[in-house]
């Protein structure tokens, strides 16, 4: 029997099971289009607080100023192409909202973690799924962390937009799909069982909002219990068959959000 191995991103269940149509095209037919400016406000975020964490971890000198230049130099080149005319922000406008936000992460949020790896590159995982499918997990852990706490070794992972923060505490719906990847393949990179995860909430609305969330399994959402598939199981079905179907109930179903969308039937 030949078998079939199908890769799926940590960063991309979400929008698997969001829009199975869309997450063909662009994970399988290779459709792609650029990214908005939003997303990459989030990334530049992300390498500030990674180069500040880094260095924490290596024990080497870097301030808050040092990681606002990592910030703005990827918000000048991210390394992949932006629409700059997109969710009506500019650079500077970009830069003068991440800034604060940096500054705040540096000052209050990482001295609450202890961490062990930053930027940790994970091995794939493959997970045989039987009947010759094999569904591959991959992801470099670019933006979360492993921190060591009073329940064991977690995974926080930092979540930058306009909502992860509400009243006060950080959104975890929908995040477990990304995480538990994340405790999978650590768990198999280093021989060892993780507690759970984080999300470390930082808002990019202009308020300069932080919150960290409780420690959650997010591993039982990716493998199921005894009673209940977990989703790398559904996902090993819909490749079985071929079948991606659409949603055009989503909410990121728009010509603005979606590679797919010219092409696509389903939204009309």
């Amino acid at each position: 029997m030949q078998s079939s191995v199908f890769t799926v991103r940590a960063s991309s269940w979400g929008s698997l099971f969001d829009c199975a149509h869309a997450w063909e095209g662009v994970h399988i037919l290779g459709i792609r289009k650029p990214s908005g400016m939003r997303a990459l406000l989030g990334t530049a975020v992300h390498a500030g607080t990674a180069a500040f964490d880094r260095a924490r971890l290596d024990g080497t000198p870097c301030t808050p100023d040092d990681a606002a230049g990592v910030l703005v130099d990827t918000l000048k080149d991210p390394g992949f192409e932006v629409d700059q005319t997109s969710d009506g922000i500019s650079i500077s406008q970009a830069e003068r909202i991440a800034l604060p936000l940096l500054v705040r992460y540096c000052a209050d949020v990482a001295p609450q973690f202890d961490f062990i790896d930053v930027e940790t590159q994970l091995n794939p995982l493959d997970i045989d799924c039987g009947g010759g499918m094999t569904v591959r997990l991959t992801g470099s852990m670019d933006r979360a962390r492993v921190a060591e706490t009073g329940e064991g070794v977690v995974i926080p992972d930092i979540k930058t937009g306009l909502r992860v923060v509400t009243k006060g505490e950080a959104n975890i719906h929908g995040r477990s799909p990304q995480t538990g990847t994340y405790q999978l393949m650590y768990d198999a990179t280093k021989g060892l069982r993780t507690a759970g995860a984080q999300i470390i909430a930082l808002s990019t609305s202009g308020s300069t909002d932080t919150a960290v969330s409780k420690v959650f399994d997010a591993r039982r959402v990716m493998v199921g219990t005894d009673s209940e598939p977990g989703l790398i199981e559904h996902a090993a079905s819909m490749f079985r068959t071929g079948l991606f179907p659409p949603n055009p109930s989503s909410v990121l179903c728009s010509k603005k959000y979606c590679a797919r969308w010219n092409s696509c039937i389903f939204h009309e």
